[in-house]
């Protein structure tokens, strides 16, 4: 089978481009920051904080919380970053009120555990690189990188801002959304990259392996609260061939001092198979590295082996380098298995919560309805008490007016008429008129008596 150009050039650049996760550097990654089964722990990590220790969720550490102030946090890995290249991948949120402030560190230092929740401000001699995200410049907010290899004192120094090697804008306060860091560092560059873009690279600065990698944050009294979603390390080889490599670096080094006491053996021209770069001769280029990182023997022809020492020798070389070659792919497929076992156990538990979902998923349909049940009950029970309440209002109206009709014809039946009154009234009045004149016409009749 022939692979045309293109598809070798793409072929090349996938493998050329592809990624290891560092587990025992990272967190997050899963979806689940805190295990189940030893929830307020990360693994692999060591926690600190003052006054408190930062709150450990299933999704995020609160590394400084809203309150109280001058509080510190930080997380710092158990274990050093073995590689040369890497990419440091942090998720954050900064939220506080309108006036509050604070600093959030992403280090890769030596002395990691010896920092705790120290700032770029009283780190003191530290030996590593930090990348300091604050609200400097009052514009806002900006990500600086400082750089020390232990001879300058950050919380002596007059003036720590003007020590940074790089920096860029960003306002990264209460955005309602995380913010993503990467730090990526390559043979021939060094690049910070924020939410997708560069902030600042460079091909000047290289960190050498057995860094730790860590987060702090520190706030005054009127507080940011930062949390930390994730933080993911990868590398373009695995652990296990970082670790594969060391081991043989050593065996390289036993190797060759004892193949200097054989001056026979240099003479016959074979040479060990593992031999580190410091002991390899300038002008030497008999040996290849492969991609794997294992030195192949080259073909060398028949005629130079003169003695049968020289040839077993040689056999003895490469038998030896195709022994070490078997064991490393040996110990890769043991390492991808037991990935695959602990992939295949994660998608057990994701389809386990999943159906556990679904089944939520048909309680909630079977809920919805008994709720469109219940909300017809009550519509029907709606309409049928207004018809009630018509009802009895109809035959309340019914019933008051029979009676203020009936008390009405009883009133009137039993008033007196008019007329009657009247004629009462006169007769009471022609009475008395009679009565007066009659006393008048008596009295003016009557004979008057004189003393």
């Amino acid at each position: 089978m022939r692979f045309s150009p293109a598809l070798a050039a793409l072929l090349g650049a996938t493998l050329a481009e592809a990624q290891f996760l560092i587990s025992e550097l990272s967190f997050g990654y899963a979806g689940r920051i805190s295990p189940a089964d030893n929830p307020g722990h990360i693994p692999n990590f060591v926690v600190s904080g003052q006054p408190s220790i930062p709150e450990i969720l299933s999704s995020k550490v609160i590394l400084t919380p809203v309150a109280p102030g001058n509080a510190r946090g930080a997380i710092w890995s158990e274990q050093p970053l073995r590689h040369s290249n890497w990419i440091v991948d942090v998720d954050f949120r900064a939220s506080g009120p309108e006036r509050a402030g604070g600093n959030l560190n992403i280090w890769l230092a030596r002395d990691g555990k010896n920092l705790g929740t120290k700032s770029v401000y009283n780190a003191g001699r530290f030996e590593g690189l930090v990348l300091v995200i604050d609200s400097h410049g009052g514009q806002g907010g900006m990500l600086r990188g400082f750089l020390n290899d232990g001879s300058t004192d950050y919380s002596q120094h007059h003036n720590v801002d003007k020590l940074a090697f790089g920096h860029c804008q960003y306002s990264y306060r209460n955005l309602g959304r995380p913010s993503q860091v990467k730090m990526r560092q390559t043979a021939n560059s060094f690049r910070v990259q924020i939410d997708g873009k560069t902030c600042f690279e460079t091909s000047r600065v290289s960190l050498p392996a057995g860094y730790h990698v860590g987060i702090s944050a520190s706030t005054p009294d009127s507080p940011d609260s930062f949390e930390i979603f994730k933080m993911v390390v990868m590398s373009d080889k695995s652990s296990h061939d970082v670790d594969a490599g060391t081991n043989n670096n050593n065996n390289e080094n036993k190797e060759s001092k004892d193949s200097g006491n054989d001056a026979n053996g240099n003479a016959g021209g074979s040479q060990f198979a593992y031999t580190s770069r410091q002991q390899q001769q300038p002008g030497s280029n008999k040996n290849q590295r492969s991609d794997d990182g294992w030195e192949e023997i080259a073909d060398e022809n028949a005629d130079i082996f003169q003695t049968s020492k020289a040839q077993f020798q040689d056999l003895h070389n490469r038998l030896q380098g195709t022994n070490h070659q078997l064991a490393s792919v040996y110990r890769s497929v043991s390492r991808h298995h037991q990935m695959d076992e602990q992939r295949h156990a994660e998608v057990k538990e994701l389809f386990a919560s999943l159906q556990s979902k679904l089944a939520l998923l048909d309680q909630l349909a079977a809920f919805q309805q008994r709720i469109v049940a219940l909300e017809n009950e009550v519509r029907n029970m709606n309409s049928e008490l207004h018809q009630k309440i018509a009802a009895n209002e109809r035959a309340v109206h019914g019933a008051l007016r029979t009676h203020h009709m009936s008390l009405t014809q009883r009133v009137t039946e039993s008033m007196p008429g008019h007329g009657r009154l009247i004629a009462v009234i006169v007769g009471t009045q022609v009475v008395l008129v009679a009565a007066y004149v009659l006393y008048k016409r008596k009295k003016a009749n009557s004979p008057k008596k004189y003393l």
